[in-house]
């Protein structure tokens, strides 16, 4: 099985979307699209970022042994990726981003040893300013996603390669990203 798939995990605020993004000057790029139970939001369509299926097609799908990986989380909604939605990325011929929180990882990682799992990583208080300046970000969302970051930052030791994404360096914790999808592509080929 080609192992052509990397994942990209960080807290709220580690800026995971700018970083898949920028990658994309470095190589054809083919995210890994999750689905989840939760409302889709302005601006969102099917596919993008999610596909959106309510509680009931999730369990359905729990039940049928569909789902490669998931998860119920802090928001009370399912987030999970397919086996098919595995294989689609798989036989593409780009490199497969899938971004993915702590607990996701650790089902990776089991299901899927070689996989490279890239923890993407801000000081704590930058993460809070972050996640401030996001619209509609109520002092309970601040709370709950600060709670979470916390909870995340215990799980470090699950990743292969830890990136810091500083305030204003965004491009250089893409190039190091790249570098390291480039050393892994490039061991792979030998």
């Amino acid at each position: 099985m080609k192992n052509n798939i990397y994942i990209i995990s960080g807290p709220s605020g580690a800026g995971e979307d700018s970083v898949i993004e920028g990658l994309k000057k470095y190589f054809p790029i083919e995210r890994i699209i999750t689905t989840t139970t939760r409302a889709m939001r302005t601006g969102e369509s099917q596919g993008n970022p999610y596909y959106f299926i309510s509680k009931e097609d999730f369990q359905k799908n729990i039940l049928a042994n569909n789902f490669f990986e998931y998860a119920e989380e802090y928001n009370n909604n399912y987030y999970g990726v397919t086996k098919t939605e595995i294989e689609r990325v798989q036989n593409s011929d780009k490199i497969g981003i899938w971004k993915i929180e702590y607990k996701g990882v650790i089902t990776a990682k089991k299901l899927l040893p070689k996989i490279i799992a890239i923890f993407l990583n801000a000081p704590l208080e930058i993460l809070e300013q972050r996640i401030r300046q996001r619209d509609n970000a109520t002092e309970e969302y601040i709370s709950e996603r600060l709670t979470y970051t916390r909870e995340w930052l215990k799980h470090k030791d699950i990743y292969d390669y830890e990136v810091i994404n500083e305030q204003g360096k965004l491009a250089e914790a893409i190039e190091k990203i790249a570098n390291i999808i480039i050393k892994h592509k490039n061991t792979e080929n030998n």
